[in-house]
């Protein structure tokens, strides 16, 4: 079975520079200094406390909002805050784990972090980057799950624009599951070999965690589930088909990203983006079976065989196919392959090249003056050539948009079919390169010009052709814009990187 493999997995991924370490330091029951009484130093007050610190807090003079926090406590037994009215001397550092400093100038700022690393502890000044040993986060909070976010104080705002898009991705029911695995850990881990029986145990608990809140009978129904694992034959693999869409990893979906992190084994086309792929588990293998039109490419013959030995090993596969795998992606054919073996298949939809394409033209492929009904279409058969069994008069509908897959080299013969079944020449129509990515480009013209265009653009990247009135707002913005030079000479500009009629 001779199968196409990239250098993408020859070598284990190196870690990119790092700006400073992430580390999450156990403070229970530690002594912490905090030096102020701002409503800053507060904050960092509470979240020392909050890890169980015991945070002695010197300043003669406390805001508000420090006064009711320390009366108000903190919830972590352990955690707890000690008050002096006095300002900070060398000898508060003596035991400590942690400074953290609100100091008003440089001056301050120097004696507060040379006395700190006099007596070996680890400083923090607020709002002085260039006293600081450590920094603090943005903090996402399902402990005993703690995400935290740094931008190495280039931008803090950006910081907490990320923390506020994790928060939406992570349910708050996640630390209940995260509390239960504490419980359990030790059981589980005894019930089961170290390898994967451990693996298949945690990664269906992972499912739970995302998809349904804990209860008072999920720690139980885990117990039972390893202790079934445990005396189980290895299990049977899975396929998971995914969607990778249109090859911008932001529309990925999460569901999508969540099989990649889950993977042993990923075969994916040859339309896949780097960037996707970069989203994937790093110790999963990556195997490419793309197929590309005139290009060598894996037989399906050669991907359904590879896919059930990879699933009778007890692999997690994931089949990534460019755009939604159900629309001319062959999952129907590898589907059956897999249920005709037993071995179970899962599909995670992603987002297709058409509604790519129309979002990113701003177009509506139904509006409602123009359209009735959209249609995709393959333009691509398997001798290379149009498909012998398109019905050419109802193409040729006025009414509909069509969207045509895989066009590129048949475009010209496309468009003379299309008008000689009565659509007319003049119909908008446009042509969308490496669609969503950087190198993307734009032709929007006439379907008599379509052929030309595409001898313009080249084959050498993945295309997407759009017919129908829709198209005719692209149509007058691209003549305006080839129009623009002649009638505003030197004033108007035209971007030569997308080509138009």
């Amino acid at each position: 079975m001779d199968v196409l493999q990239q250098p993408r997995n020859d070598a284990p991924a190196r870690m990119a520079p790092l700006a400073k370490l992430p580390v999450f330091w156990a403070l229970e029951g530690q002594r912490v200094v905090v030096a102020g009484g701002s409503d800053a130093a507060a904050w960092k007050a509470e979240l020392l406390a909050a890890c169980g610190a015991q945070v002695h807090v010197y300043s003669d003079e406390l805001s508000d909002t420090f006064q009711k926090l320390i009366s108000r406590g903190t919830d972590h037994p352990q955690g707890c805050f000690v008050h002096h009215d006095a300002l900070w001397t060398t000898g508060a550092f003596t035991g400590a784990t942690l400074a953290i400093g609100d100091c008003e100038d440089d001056a301050e700022a120097q004696a507060f972090f040379d006395a700190a690393r006099a007596a070996g502890v680890p400083v923090n000044v607020i709002d002085k980057p260039a006293f600081c040993q450590f920094q603090f986060g943005s903090i996402v909070n399902r402990s005993p799950v703690v995400v935290s976010i740094s931008t190495d104080g280039a931008a803090p705002i950006l910081a907490q624009a990320i923390r506020r898009k994790i928060e939406t991705l992570l349910p708050l029911s996640l630390k209940g599951w995260a509390e239960m695995a504490q419980r359990v850990r030790e059981r589980v881990n005894d019930r089961l070999a170290v390898g994967p029986q451990r693996r298949a145990f945690w990664e269906r608990f992972v499912d739970r965690a995302f998809q349904t809140p804990a209860d008072a009978e999920s720690e139980a129904v885990l117990l039972d589930e390893a202790a079934h694992v445990a005396t189980s034959a290895q299990e049977q693999g899975r396929v998971t088909l995914v969607g990778a869409g249109p090859g911008n990893a932001e529309l990925l979906t999460l569901k999508a990203v969540r099989a990649l992190q889950a993977a042993d084994v990923i075969l994916f086309d040859d339309l896949v983006s780097d960037e996707v792929l970069e989203l994937s588990r790093r110790e999963a293998k990556r195997m490419l079976v793309g197929k590309r039109g005139g290009r060598e490419s894996c037989r399906q013959e050669d991907i359904n065989s590879m896919m059930l030995t990879l699933a009778k090993a007890g692999k997690r596969v994931v089949r990534l196919k460019s755009g939604d795998p159900m629309i001319f992606g062959r999952a129907g054919e590898e589907i059956a392959c897999l249920e005709d073996a037993g071995i179970g298949v899962d599909v995670v939809p992603g987002i297709t090249a058409a509604s790519a394409m129309a979002s990113q033209l701003g177009i509506s492929l139904t509006h409602r003056d123009h359209a009735q009904s959209v249609r995709f279409v393959t333009g691509h058969s398997r001798k290379g050539t149009l498909p012998d069994n398109l019905e050419w008069t109802s193409l040729a509908d006025p009414k509909t948009t069509t969207i045509y897959y895989m066009a590129g080299r048949t475009a010209g013969e496309l468009a003379e079919r299309l008008v000689a079944a009565g659509l007319p020449p003049d119909t908008p129509t446009a042509i969308v390169q490496s669609l969503t990515r950087k190198d993307e480009r734009r032709w929007s013209g006439s379907l008599s010009k379509l052929g030309a265009a595409m001898c313009n653009i080249g084959f050498d990247q993945p295309v997407l052709i759009g017919v129908g009135a829709v198209f005719q707002s692209e149509k007058k913005a691209a003549d305006l814009q080839v129009a623009l030079p002649y009638a505003l000479d030197g004033i108007g500009t035209v971007d030569h990187d997308n080509l138009r009629e």
